[in-house]
């Protein structure tokens, strides 16, 4: 069943305003029920109980009242007011005064915007209890005074006002029933703040740890903290990595195997070559064997990876220099924009790679270079590598990222690439938790882009 338009606009709106953090959503599972359940008694409270007390609180002193000024009407003389007066006093803790000649005042007192609204149940319950029990015109007022009710009535000859104790007129430990309430919410939402945040700290550890480890960094320190599940996640973690750190161990063995075993039998061609007389045919195979000692290197640099390089900071603007030195003897213009105290913590020797195969690529067909370096406002670092070549059509742009792709107006398709080029580049800023975009240049040709994480 699908929702209506205007469901689906109320769901997305809500799904934007919740929190996005495992923190904050564990918080508010258990917040917002006991904030609910909270309100909802505090709301029973006062609506099945406060008000109900503060009701028949209202109907006995208005019947007070009534029975004061009936006796005062039956009898007006000041010798009766008096024994009136004094009976209300001690037995009712009402006070009592006569106010010959005078008037009821014309309108409410203004109370102040935060008091009003508090006292209207009591003003409303006062009120219709006095409309009961009085048939002459009365006046009263909630908030003049702390501890008391003021009630003037209309009699013979002027205006008896009555004095009344706040408890009279309604019950007054609601407060602190609400008090308690408060303060429960809050003793319960600061132990479930301690207790979730101990519980997200271990799963922010094991996301810190996999993020290091996926960068190549090692974390020695870690070891598995927290809930069952979140420790039993942790160890799967440990054992995945001790797996994937032995993989790469003996590839890198194997590698180094092959690397040897294959340069072994290059170097005795290379040497017999050099020995033989020169002609056509020697120069060609040289040529042919300095190319494949070239594409040998790339296919063991792709496969091997810089995964067991440790990071460290280092200084971007002197590295950019020293790959933009093989450019400068290709020909190329280079030139590099950086801050010179420009760091950041990478594997120097795989990003010299990166920025070196996308440097000599720029070199390789354009003739000017341009190399900037800058800090991101996230703190991350971004290098960006424009040329004034033929450059790459949009719609190929991912494509050159492949492993030995060979685009018909590639940059990758010259005498000696082998399509590794960007692909091992990319493979470095991934490996660091970056990445590399492609674009139009300024320069009218290619820009590349690396972009990593701080």
């Amino acid at each position: 069943m699908k929702l209506p338009s205007s469901g689906r606009v109320f769901v997305r709106w809500l799904k934007r305003r919740l929190p996005s953090t495992l923190f904050g959503r564990s918080l508010l599972i258990i917040i917002l029920p006991v904030a609910l359940m909270q309100i909802a008694v505090t709301y029973v409270f006062f609506d099945a109980h406060w008000q109900t007390v503060t009701s028949r609180l209202s109907e006995g002193l208005a019947g007070d009242i009534a029975w004061a000024v009936e006796s005062y009407n039956d009898d007006p003389t000041p010798d009766s007011f008096a024994r009136l007066s004094q009976r209300a006093e001690d037995s009712m803790s009402l006070s009592i005064a006569l106010q010959p000649g005078r008037k009821l005042p014309a309108s409410r007192r203004d109370a102040p915007a935060l008091v009003e609204p508090f006292f209207a149940p009591i003003d409303r319950s006062l009120q219709r209890a006095l409309n009961e029990r009085l048939d002459a015109p009365f006046w009263f007022d909630t908030t003049r005074y702390p501890a008391y009710v003021d009630i003037r009535v209309a009699v013979k000859g002027g205006v008896m006002r009555v004095l009344a104790p706040r408890d009279r007129a309604f019950a007054t430990q609601g407060h602190i029933f609400v008090l308690w309430m408060t303060v429960a919410t809050v003793l319960l939402t600061a132990v479930a703040v301690l207790f979730i945040r101990n519980q997200v700290r271990a799963i922010e550890r094991l996301a810190n740890a996999a993020e290091a480890f996926g960068r190549g960094a090692d974390v020695p320190a870690f070891k598995p903290h927290g809930a069952k599940e979140v420790r039993a996640a942790a160890t799967a973690f440990l054992d995945m990595r001790g797996r994937i750190q032995r993989h790469i161990e003996q590839r890198t063995a194997l590698l180094a195997s092959v690397s040897h075993d294959l340069r072994t039998p290059l170097t005795r061609l290379k040497l017999t070559l050099a020995l033989a007389e020169p002609n056509s045919r020697t120069v060609e195979m040289k040529r042919d064997l300095s190319e494949m000692e070239h594409m040998i290197d790339e296919y063991l640099a792709f496969a091997r990876g810089e995964g067991g390089e440790a990071s460290e900071p280092v200084r971007v603007r002197p590295l950019i220099e020293a790959v933009c030195e093989g450019a400068v003897r290709l020909g190329a213009q280079v030139k590099v924009s950086a801050d010179p105290n420009l760091t950041a913590t990478v594997r120097p020797n795989a990003l010299r790679r990166a920025i070196s195969n996308l440097v000599m690529n720029a070199a390789a067909h354009g003739e000017r270079v341009e190399v900037a370096a800058r800090r991101l406002p996230s703190g991350g670092l971004e290098i960006a590598v424009d040329d004034d070549g033929p450059g790459i059509a949009a719609e190929h742009y991912e494509e050159a990222f492949k492993a030995f792709a060979r685009l018909d107006e590639s940059r990758n398709q010259n005498s000696k690439g082998v399509g590794l080029g960007l692909a091992i580049a990319r493979d470095v800023a991934r490996g660091h938790g970056g990445d590399i975009v492609l674009s139009r240049s300024p320069l009218g040709g290619l820009r590349a882009v690396v972009r990593l994480p701080a």
